[in-house]
């Protein structure tokens, strides 16, 4: 079979090592030996021995997700092969995670992870519970993280001397080490008389890196569960 579309550009290659790598732009593979972890819906192909099955939160999880909705609706793969992954056609890149640090992201962009990592749900400090996006899934252990963003994010460089202001449905997740609060860059005036529509930012102080989406809006899509 000949054409653009049998040409390297999207053959799929064997695979060189175990674990997660990016496969294309839109496409993250995994090479599965034993157990991980994956958004439910988000397996667009696979080979090999591997069994997908849905991931309980159990009642403490089911509450929390009720209250935040922010819960990551999971499946465990298990066995030997591998999976594709990926989301609407959104970016796809990774996050590896040492032992001692700590990556905070936004559930919607969380596509599949290591089962070596663990998470939690939590509030963003100094947010309070008004705004979106503002719970958050708080990753750590050794492994990598599979992420989607709607567009190339934006990398922002995080110090002491320049914090970054991120509109609360832009941030994609920041690492470990940043004070966060909210700050409101209009007067209530201002907000009063219509405003700019960039009334609130999530501010963000200290050493690190804050990652961003290159869209203001919140998701056109309903979150998955």
């Amino acid at each position: 079979m000949k054409g653009d579309l049998f040409s390297s550009r999207h053959m799929v290659q064997p695979t060189t090592a175990p674990g997660m790598t990016v496969e294309n732009a839109k496409c993250i593979r995994n090479a599965v030996n034993g157990e991980m972890l994956a958004r439910q819906g988000a397996m667009v192909a696979y080979r090999g021995n591997l069994a997908f099955e849905r991931k309980s939160q159990g009642v403490g999880g089911m509450l929390k997700r009720a209250v935040t909705g922010e819960g990551l609706p999971l499946m465990t793969v298990r066995g030997q092969g591998e999976a594709w992954f990926a989301l609407e056609a959104q970016s796809c890149f990774i996050v590896e995670v040492a032992p001692g640090e700590e990556f905070t992201v936004n559930g919607r962009n969380v596509l599949c992870f290591d089962a070596t990592l663990s998470y939690r749900i939590a509030t963003v400090k100094g947010a309070g519970i008004t705004g979106g996006g503002l719970f958050n899934s708080v990753f750590t252990g050794h492994g990598k993280l599979g992420l989607v963003c709607e567009g190339d994010p934006l990398v922002i460089p995080v110090s002491p001397q320049y914090p970054v202001y991120v509109d609360t449905d832009a941030v994609v997740g920041w690492t470990a080490g940043l004070a966060t609060s909210l700050h409101r860059s209009q007067s209530l005036g201002s907000m009063l008389r219509g405003g700019s529509g960039e009334a609130v930012q999530l501010m963000l102080q200290g050493e690190g890196h804050v990652v961003v989406r290159p869209s203001e809006a919140p998701p056109h899509r309903p979150q998955q569960h």
